[in-house]
């Protein structure tokens, strides 16, 4: 390991010539209070940022162990440095100066949810932040004192400020490790008391706007009230009494006129599932973390998925036990989602009326009559539904504002009016007995199996370079076709969807072997993870990535079942 010195004289030294001179500086340098890693560095000023990482002993930082103890505890706490270090560049960095992304220091810091990132990385032994540093030219020739100003100045100033514990905000530390307690104890508790959802008193449900995610502000804004009858109470570690809506095992509807918040509330609910910052108004939005939002997705690829639950005899003989399509209809691609999500185990499925396909939703007494049986290939959601739960204990929550029909297999009907909830299960349970649905229950037969599919190896093979390239949230390019995610709504941070695009390559290289079930796939890549961290699927050689974020295994799968080369057995 050099000294910073000898950094310092080689950056000098490189002063208005060519950039790919930078490459020189590569390794690592003792800084006295913290360890500079320049693991990599661009070869042009316009491509991607240079990879950097500092590291600060727990003996200089001081930060007390009790604070990183457990897992969840070190993920919140470095959750909360990440945050820091981030204030700190936006206080203290310059910004770009000169070409391209030069001067620019950036670090991976996600948004309203708490998720694990290697962004940052705490041990007994050490504190280390992984970034990414625009080196500073003109044209593309090396500005030597705007890089020192960077490296000698503005990442030391950062790393005093957010990493030493005397120096940053340790209320809010405390706050964040005190909620992250406290979700994860809700959590036990609900399972305990057989709830997949519990919505806490006083939360804020809608967003900022369709473009924020940040919790709307102002006073037309309307915290939330559970119904008395649904009124559940916790006693957490941390916060004490807590009161608010649980929503038990079951069917579940929530219904109510248009804009009165029923999507909002489903919303919510879909997001529950990971845990949030504090003062984002969910903080107390709960729900099983592996809940699977369903929605229908016209054109999407399904390879090799029985969805004869729902569709079956199809025109021409068509069978669908192992059904496959490049162009999936909305009533197709919704059954073939549920199907996929059971494939890798959920026990709650979320819907909303707006999203799916009305005819794998419903078919009515009137249409029934009309169009038989016998020449109607689909059997509607409303009677599957109680099977999925009764005899495969997976429950439902959906959001209705058309088809009363329902009432009839729910357990439980929530109300939304002015963005307030209101307990009318008895209500619709006595207009379900006083107005008796004209429509027969088109099922006289068990759901069926499950079908674990195993992928091909050779039909994930990339011709030409091997190259996977993430575009965003929701668009991955796997060589030259494109994983389209547009419609994973569970998916929240493009840092999981670097994430997801790694595990693809990784389980690709170590696990596809043409007999190995996905499912079982999915176990052992989070098995590895596990036991390994996040940094077992870095794409770099030798050093990690600063841009990952834990995707859950729904989303992997989501991934993998829209990658349109893929075939299954």
């Amino acid at each position: 390991m050099k000294d910073k010195e000898f950094l310092r004289k080689r950056i000098n030294q490189l002063d208005n010539k060519g950039y790919k001179l930078y490459k020189e500086i590569q390794g690592e340098y003792d800084f006295d209070d913290f360890i500079l890693y320049i693991d990599y560095v661009q070869g042009d000023p316009f491509a991607s940022p240079s990879r950097m990482r500092v590291r600060v002993s727990i003996e200089k930082a001081k930060i007390p162990k009790k604070y990183f103890d457990n897992k969840y505890k070190k993920i919140a706490l470095e959750d909360f440095l990440i945050r820091s270090f981030h204030r700190e560049i936006k206080s203290i960095s310059k910004g770009i100066r000169g070409t391209g992304k030069s001067g620019l220091i950036h670090i991976d810091v996600g948004g309203q949810e708490i998720l694990e990132r290697t962004a940052a990385k705490i041990n007994e032994n050490y504190i280390e932040m992984r970034f990414f540093v625009g080196l500073p030219a003109r044209g593309r020739k090396i500005l030597a004192q705007i890089a020192i100003e960077m490296l000698f100045n503005e990442i030391p100033k950062i790393v005093e400020n957010s990493l030493i514990y005397d120096n940053f905000n340790k209320t809010l530390m405390v706050e964040y490790i005190n909620l992250i307690e406290d979700q994860i104890f809700l959590r036990e508790e609900m399972k305990k008391r057989g709830l997949v959802t519990f919505i806490a008193n006083d939360s804020i449900l809608p967003r900022e706007s369709g473009i924020s995610d940040r919790p709307m502000k102002g006073r037309k804004v309307i915290p939330f009230k559970s119904p008395k009858s649904l009124e559940v109470e916790f006693n957490l570690p941390n916060r004490g009494h807590i009161k608010g809506m649980g929503i038990k095992r079951g069917v579940t509807l929530i219904v109510g006129g248009g804009y009165h918040g029923k999507s909002t509330l489903l919303k919510a609910i879909e997001r529950g599932v990971y845990n949030h910052i504090p003062g984002d108004g969910r903080e107390f939005v709960l729900t099983v973390e592996d809940a699977v939002k369903i929605r229908a997705e016209d054109g999407r690829k399904i390879e090799n998925v029985d969805i004869s639950p729902f569709i079956s005899k199809l025109p021409f003989g068509l069978t669908t036990e192992d059904f496959t399509t490049e162009n999936a209809s909305g009533s197709t691609s919704q059954a073939a989602n549920i199907m996929e999500a059971l494939e890798i185990g959920t026990s709650l499925l979320l819907l909303d009326e707006d999203t799916s396909a009305t005819n794998f939703m419903i078919r009515d007494g009137r249409m029934q009559s009309l169009v038989s049986k016998e020449k109607e290939p689909i059997t509607p959601f409303i009677d599957r539904v109680r099977q999925l739960y009764e005899k495969m204990k997976i429950s439902t929550i959906l959001v209705v504002g058309g088809s009363g029909d329902y009432f009839d297999v729910a357990d439980c009907v929530i109300m939304m009016e002015n963005y307030e909830p209101k307990d009318v299960t008895d209500k619709a349970k006595r207009i379900s007995e006083e107005y008796r649905s004209l429509r027969k229950i088109e099922v006289n037969n068990d759901f069926g199996r499950i079908k674990n599919r195993i992928p091909i190896k050779r039909s994930l093979e990339i011709k030409g370079k091997d190259k996977i390239k993430v575009k965003g949230i929701d668009k991955i390019m796997y060589g030259k076709t494109l994983i389209d995610l547009s419609f994973v709504e569970q998916l929240v941070d493009s840092s999981q969807t670097e994430a997801i695009a790694n595990i693809i390559k990784y389980i690709r290289d170590r696990y596809i072997n043409d007999k190995t079930s996905l499912k079982d796939i999915i176990k052992r890549v989070y098995k590895d993870i596990e036991e390994k961290s996040l940094d077992i699927i870095s794409p770099y050689t030798g050093s990690p990535a600063g841009n990952l974020a834990m995707p859950r295994p729904y989303e992997v799968v989501a991934a993998i079942n829209r990658l349109r080369i893929i075939k299954m057995k």
